[in-house]
């Protein structure tokens, strides 16, 4: 009988706490704006690096399952050997945009340590922001590589795990 387990993927919580926390921050800040005349000088700091982190972790989970935009056309007319050979041009391709983000991520991330830059609206250290660019561009690019092997060895849902 096939069992599910659940799985861990911190990319799905870190993308689920961000977008509470900007749900959160931003009714906070609307409430003591509409109550005093006054707003967090954090939240949109905050909000914009929910965002970043959001969108970031959100596409690591989408990759993973093969949810991220493309065209399915030409797979659907091709000869399963074929396909394979699409399926690996398309990660070849999404390997070199999100491999050139995270090395220029990685540089921007280090340039922002080593110079002690620090956020223009709480003085925090940048880095700390944008390390989280490199970090999770790697999470995509690990879960682009589980969704290759999983099309290569014809498998339609990545999540599924069917023991004896």
């Amino acid at each position: 009988m096939p069992s599910r387990s659940p799985k861990f993927r911190p990319e799905a919580w870190l993308a689920t706490i961000a977008m509470i926390a900007i749900c959160g921050i931003s009714l906070g800040n609307v409430i003591v704006r509409y109550a005093t005349d006054a707003s967090f000088a954090f939240t949109e700091e905050f909000s914009v690096f929910c965002l970043v982190v959001l969108t970031f972790a959100g596409a690591a989970v989408a990759a993973r399952h093969n949810q991220h935009i493309r065209i399915e056309l030409i797979e659907h007319y091709l000869p399963p050997w074929a396909c394979k050979v699409v399926f690996v041009l398309q990660w070849l391709a999404g390997i070199t945009v999100v491999g050139i983000m995270t090395w220029y991520g990685s540089t921007f991330a280090w340039q922002e340590y080593q110079w002690e830059s620090l956020s223009p609206g709480l003085g925090l250290p940048n880095w700390i922001y944008v390390i989280w660019l490199p970090l999770l561009s790697v999470a995509i690019i690990i879960r682009m590589t589980q969704n290759l092997i999983d099309r290569l060895r014809g498998k339609t849902d990545p999540e599924a795990i069917h023991e004896s």
